[in-house]
């Protein structure tokens, strides 16, 4: 007997699993199927090959070609040899399709040939030509199918095994077979066929977040991005890119994702150009995790990324705008990128999102903002002269939690550290909005308000009254906090606010209470304060 030519991979059945039937593309192929058993079909197509290989040789027009066809059709019964060994190859559905699809593709060429007998075919040399040259392709297609089979694994002879195996198997085996039996249909057949894939592989991943991390370790991110960058399917690519953004939600797949480089990027930047709005929106959910790469963002901002993003900003629907802003978002914080967004007058677009968008948008928004002026006082100055603080005071009475003021904090800081705005800040009653969140609950929201007041307190007036505000007994309170980060911001702020006199009294006051606890951190940053209290 014939050795086989591949190694088995898969040790369970993957075709009599009722969690994962392989329904047929169409319902004419299920017809056939009882029809007509597989074997003598597959006798039938090496009968078909065989004399197809000889009819070629007497062709009287396009010779070159239908060498080149010939050479084709003995790879495929090269291939074909092996599809019977073992005996439970010709009885997967995988094959089957295939082989009904070969068989078709066999009846077109016969009657092709037939028709190149003549030196003058009935429908012209150019019709005959462009038939000669589809006919190729779909005998490249038949071969790279039947390869793939072959190499998925498939077919291997333990595929056929008794159906108690699988129902016996563990609930990550089976999903593993069905990750590995649809990464092999998205590879192979027709579009229709790789569209009702894709439907399969969307709900295993929906359906649990191991399923991606199981789908992940078969290799189905290749397979996806292979699908995005070949298809010319507006269908396939919607789905596809759906498993793609589906898997970037899950934290252990990312690095698979980065992976893919430039190809996977290009292409979720041509669905910004020209997908649906669905589309839109999931390439942007990858996008957003993929961004945070340096050399990912200088791709994104090189390939017109930029431009795509703002005008999904300014006509995209609710969602896609609040996600769209959240890609920009993470990309304002490369300097490299920051010419595009000038270049592409983003901070009108993004001030415009922050009066308009959901809250979702105008928090992604306003982050974006922050990150691109930063260090630029042009384009601090340019942000409030364009409402820019009238849009954070609007977002910051409306924010659904505290966790939302994060952000708006930070906005707030950054503009502060230009002087001019910063009088204007404090003009505008921000010093309360910011002292009234050094008590929240929310860590990053005490810190970032922390950070704000050393911007803030840019003079001795502005001192004394943060001093006035109680700002100095919260501020000591955030000395007792557990994270470094905040100990910091706040022994920071009163070392500033030490510089007024009024402001060294009340601390003395708040030290008689506070000085007596022997947290190391404390007695460390309270030392630091009194050495400007009492340099002597």
């Amino acid at each position: 007997m014939r050795a086989r030519r591949y190694p088995t991979v898969l040790a369970e059945p993957l075709l009599l699993s009722p969690s994962n039937p392989i329904p047929f593309p169409s319902k004419a192929m299920k017809e056939a199927a009882d029809e007509e058993p597989i074997n003598p079909l597959l006798t039938d197509i090496h009968h078909q090959l065989q004399s197809l290989s000889l009819s070629t040789t007497h062709v009287q027009i396009l010779k070159g070609k239908w060498s080149l066809i010939t050479t084709k059709l003995i790879t495929l019964q090269n291939r074909l040899s092996d599809l019977s060994i073992p005996a439970a190859a010709v009885e997967n559905p995988l094959s089957a399709d295939l082989l009904r699809s070969l068989s078709a593709t066999c009846s077109v060429a016969s009657s092709l040939a037939a028709v190149c007998l003549s030196p003058t075919p009935p429908g012209g040399k150019l019709k005959t030509q462009s038939e000669v040259d589809s006919l190729s392709a779909k005998l490249d297609a038949h071969i790279n199918d039947l390869e793939v089979l072959f190499k998925s694994g498939v077919l291997s002879e333990n595929a056929a095994v008794a159906l108690p195996a699988i129902v016996s198997s563990s609930r990550r085996e089976s999903v593993r077979v069905e990750a590995r039996n649809l990464m092999t249909r998205l590879q192979i057949g027709s579009t229709e066929s790789k569209s009702l894939a894709l439907d399969l592989l969307l709900g295993l991943l929906q359906e649990d977040d191991k399923n991606v991390l199981i789908a992940v370790a078969q290799g189905i991110v290749p397979v996806l991005v292979h699908l995005l960058d070949s298809s010319c399917s507006s269908e396939i690519k919607e789905k596809t890119v759906t498993a793609i953004a589906k898997i970037s939600t899950v934290e252990s797949s990312k690095h698979v994702l980065f992976a893919e480089g430039l190809v996977l990027l290009n292409n979720l930047l041509r669905v910004l150009e020209s997908g649906s709005v669905f589309a839109k929106e999931k390439s942007c959910i990858a996008l957003k995790v993929l961004s945070n790469s340096k050399e990912n963002a200088r791709a994104i901002g090189s390939r017109g990324g930029v431009s795509s993003l703002l005008e999904i900003c300014q006509e995209g629907t609710p969602n896609s705008q609040a996600l769209a802003a959240g890609v920009l978002r993470n990309l304002a914080v490369f300097e490299d990128i920051k010419e595009n967004f000038i270049e592409e007058n983003a901070v009108l677009t993004l001030l415009g999102l922050c009066n308009s968008g959901t809250a979702l948008a105008q928090e992604n928004s306003i982050g974006c903002l922050c990150n691109l002026v930063s260090g630029d006082d042009d384009l601090k100055l340019l942000v409030a002269r364009e409402g820019g603080i009238e849009s954070v005071k609007s977002f910051w009475d409306s924010a659904p939690t505290a966790q939302n003021l994060e952000v708006v904090v930070q906005m707030v800081k950054t503009l502060a550290s230009c002087p001019n705005i910063a009088e204007f800040l404090v003009a505008n009653g921000f010093l309360n909005r910011v002292v009234g969140l050094l008590n929240c609950a929310v860590l990053g929201v005490r810190i970032a308000a922390a950070e704000a007041l050393y911007d803030l307190a840019y003079n001795n007036k502005t001192r004394k009254e943060l001093g006035e505000m109680g700002c100095i007994h919260l501020l000591v309170s955030m000395l007792e906090g557990k994270a470094i980060e905040e100990k910091e911001a706040a022994a920071k702020v009163l070392l500033l606010l030490m510089n007024y006199a009024g402001n060294r009294r009340i601390f003395r006051k708040e030290e008689k209470e506070y000085f007596l606890q022997f947290n190391s951190w404390i007695h460390y940053c309270k030392i630091w304060i009194r050495s400007i209290l009492y340099p002597y």
